[in-house]
């Protein structure tokens, strides 16, 4: 058990939950909480991340090694790009997946950049995900609300020749209540009708009742975020608060660490 292609655990699985990576100890306390449940997982590297950090390559290639020493099977994926030359990198760096995120774009431009984009990471063997539907909490056309149109979504995972599909069902990006409310008909709706696994983003906001039911009415890929970032950040901030002398950021990133591994565990083993 090792780095896997994405679109490998996405075919034997019901459903597999994608975390995302901003530090070294995310990726740690992930692939943690995954030996520890024994399932598989998504490690994510969203754009955001990758400027962050200067780049994508050193956060990618760090986590890719992690992603190769796991016990359980560990897929790499490139999360909210909009830079078509981040996804070809992330291609290059060894990603076996990548989202490429058009859906602020008039319809006829995010079909043509996305289709791009699509052939020539698949030439690769890399998955491919893309966006249509905008999800909530993002600005701009990414307000809450918006919903996917499971006949525009056929179409446009035939124009363009996705692997995978994020839709906009009710939840919101950077949610940091679990009170989204998700419109559980229109998932099975779109699960009838388009062929390729849909992905929920802005799952953090989802509770732990209507993840279980998202993924019996068709969700396959459940985006995680800001929500074992509150876990890392509180238990942080507790050590903080309770010792003013702490100097050693180990004895406060460990624990914090610590502390999104069980989270992790916790929430595959809901979901299996």
């Amino acid at each position: 058990m090792t780095l896997v292609a994405s679109g490998g655990i996405l075919a034997e699985q019901r459903a597999v939950l994608a975390f995302n990576v901003i530090q070294l100890e995310h990726a740690e306390a992930i692939v943690s909480g995954a030996e520890a449940a024994n399932r598989p997982v998504i490690l994510q590297i969203s754009e955001n991340a990758a400027r962050y950090h200067g780049g994508l390559a050193p956060i990618t290639l760090a986590t890719l090694e992690l992603a190769r020493r796991s016990a359980v099977d560990v897929a790499v994926h490139l999360d909210h790009a909009e830079d078509e030359a981040l996804v070809l990198e992330a291609v290059e760096l060894g990603a076996t997946s990548v989202m490429f995120d058009a859906a602020t774009l008039p319809y006829d431009e995010n079909v043509a950049r996305t289709a791009v984009i699509a052939r020539a990471a698949q030439a690769k063997g890399v998955w491919v995900e893309a966006e249509l539907g905008a999800i909530g909490g993002k600005g701009g056309a990414h307000t809450p609300g918006v919903r996917t149109d499971p006949a525009e979504a056929v179409a446009f995972v035939e124009a363009t020749g996705v692997d995978g599909l994020a839709v906009a069902v009710g939840s919101s990006h950077a949610m940091t209540s679990r009170s989204a409310s998700l419109d559980f008909a229109l998932i099975a709706e779109l699960a009838a009708a388009v062929p390729v696994p849909l992905v929920l983003h802005g799952s953090s906001g989802v509770s732990d009742a209507d993840l279980v039911r998202a993924v019996e009415h068709g969700m396959r890929k459940i985006n995680i975020s800001t929500h074992i970032n509150g876990i890392f950040t509180r238990r942080i901030r507790e050590l903080l608060d309770a010792d003013a002398a702490l100097v050693d950021p180990r004895k406060y990133l460990g624990p914090a660490r610590d502390a999104v591994a069980l989270e992790v565990q916790r929430l595959l083993e809901l979901v299996a």
